[in-house]
C-alpha cells in the first residue's frame, strides 16, 4: 500500500498549476538545449567504414539511404552475445513506429552492433523489428565512436565512454547485480557484456562528405526510452526501487498484460 497525500480537487489544482509552471520552464530549457545541440560544430568523417546489412556489404554513406541525415543507435550486441541487451531492446521496441516518420523528414535511422549480421538478423526476427540494423564486425566504427573497448583497454582503463576515461575490468567478485543479470540474459559474463556500451550518434551528408555532428551515451539516452516517458507520468513513476524490472518484450509473463 502506498502512502501519499490525499487532497481536495482545489488543493490538487493549486499543486498542479505550480507543477505546470515548472514543466513549462523545463520545456523552454529543453528547446534551448536542442538549439545548442544543433549548433555544435561538425567533424568530417574520413574513415571508410564498412557494414554488413540486408543489402550486403555497404559504406557509412549507404546507411543514409538517400537522405541527408543519419541517426545511429549503438545497440549493445557484442560478437559473443547470444541475445541483444535487454535495455537496448526495450529502447528499440519503439523504433518501428517512428522510423517511417523520420524517413519522411529526411532522417534515416539505423542500429549498429558488433555482432555478426546473422545473429542480428535472427534476433531482429525474434523481436519482430523491421528497422535497419547493420553489423560493424571487423570495423573500427564502434571503437572510434567510443561504444566498444578491447580486452586490453578494459584491463588498463584506457577506454573512453560518456566523455570520460577509465573503464577498467570489472571485479568478478563484485559485479553489480543488474550487470550480472543482464550479462546472464545475453549468455555471457559481465566483463564481456560491458565491453560494448549503448549510445546514439548523428551524422549529416553534405556535398558528398559525411560529418559527425553529435553523440550521447548512458543517461543521455533516457529520452529515447519511449516507455520511460509514459512511466514518468504514471502515479508511481519508474518505480525501480526493487531493481531492474524490465525484460525483452517476449519474456514477460503473459498474465501481466492480460490482467
Amino acid at each position: 500500500m502506498t502512502h501519499h497525500t490525499i487532497a481536495t480537487r482545489q488543493e490538487w489544482l493549486k499543486a498542479r498549476l505550480e507543477l505546470l509552471a515548472a514543466e513549462k520552464e523545463l520545456t523552454r530549457q529543453s528547446d534551448a538545449l536542442a538549439r545548442q545541440r544543433r549548433e555544435l560544430p561538425w567533424v568530417r568523417v574520413d574513415r571508410a567504414y564498412r557494414f554488413e546489412t540486408d543489402q550486403g556489404n555497404v559504406s557509412l554513406a549507404d546507411l543514409f539511404e538517400g537522405r541527408s541525415q543519419l541517426l545511429v543507435y549503438h545497440f549493445m550486441f557484442g560478437p559473443d552475445y547470444k541475445a541483444g541487451c535487454p535495455s537496448c531492446s526495450m529502447i528499440a521496441d519503439g523504433f518501428n513506429g517512428f522510423a517511417v516518420h523520420l524517413a519522411n523528414h529526411d532522417v534515416s535511422l539505423a542500429a549498429v552492433s558488433r555482432a555478426p549480421f546473422s545473429k542480428l538478423k535472427a534476433y531482429k526476427r525474434r523481436m519482430g523489428w523491421t528497422f535497419p540494423w547493420a553489423s560493424s564486425l571487423g570495423s573500427d566504427f564502434n571503437f572510434d565512436f567510443n561504444v566498444s573497448l578491447t580486452e586490453e583497454q578494459q584491463r588498463e582503463g584506457g577506454a573512453e565512454y560518456n566523455y570520460r576515461r577509465g573503464s577498467r575490468a570489472m571485479d568478478p567478485t563484485n559485479v553489480p547485480k543488474p550487470v550480472a543479470q543482464f550479462a546472464a540474459s545475453c549468455g555471457i559474463d559481465a566483463p564481456t557484456y560491458t565491453r560494448d556500451r549503448p549510445g546514439l550518434s548523428a551524422f549529416v551528408l553534405e556535398d558528398g562528405a559525411i560529418y559527425h555532428t553529435y553523440s550521447t551515451y548512458a543517461r543521455g539516452l533516457d529520452g529515447l526510452w519511449g516507455a520511460y516517458q509514459w512511466l514518468d507520468r504514471a502515479p508511481l513513476g519508474r518505480n525501480e526501487a526493487g531493481g531492474v524490472w524490465w525484460r525483452r518484450h517476449d519474456e514477460y509473463i503473459p498474465a501481466r498484460l492480460e490482467a
